[in-house]
């Protein structure tokens, strides 16, 4: 069994890559697009690194994650990366990471409910246009 507090951001955001990615996939799917460029397409304004800063920067301000998460975010965010920004800025990938690395560590610590809540919130966010997404 891993041991959460083992896990440095990056590592976290190799997980939350994953876990964010398949929520949206099976967003998307549910909305009956089969195609798979055009599921390809939709899915880089939720999963771009440009997105995912864009998401975390209003959650921030919006004030709706908690102390921890926050701190998770900022460690993700600050992490030394052994891999550079590829189309974006070095801010904007960092950012990513954070955000990345937020939704690993809901999901290790098997926070579900609070992890789900977050996906949709960032659903809703790209979908009414409130991102910078692609």
């Amino acid at each position: 069994m891993v041991k959460i507090e083992q896990l440095n951001g990056v590592t976290l955001a190799y997980l939350g890559d994953a876990v964010y990615e398949v929520y949206i996939r099976e967003h998307l799917l549910n909305l009956n697009i089969t195609k798979v460029n055009e599921l390809q397409k939709r899915a880089t304004h939720y999963v771009s690194a440009k997105a995912q800063a864009s998401l975390i920067n209003l959650m921030t301000e919006e004030d709706l994650l908690s102390d921890d998460e926050l701190r998770i975010y900022k460690n993700g965010r600050n992490a030394k990366k052994y891999t550079k920004a590829k189309n974006t800025s070095v801010v904007t990938y960092h950012m990513s990471t954070g955000f990345e690395a937020l939704m690993g560590y809901l999901e290790i610590s098997g926070n579900k409910e609070r992890l789900e809540e977050l996906v949709k919130y960032c659903i809703e966010k790209v979908e009414a246009g409130e991102t910078d997404a692609k």
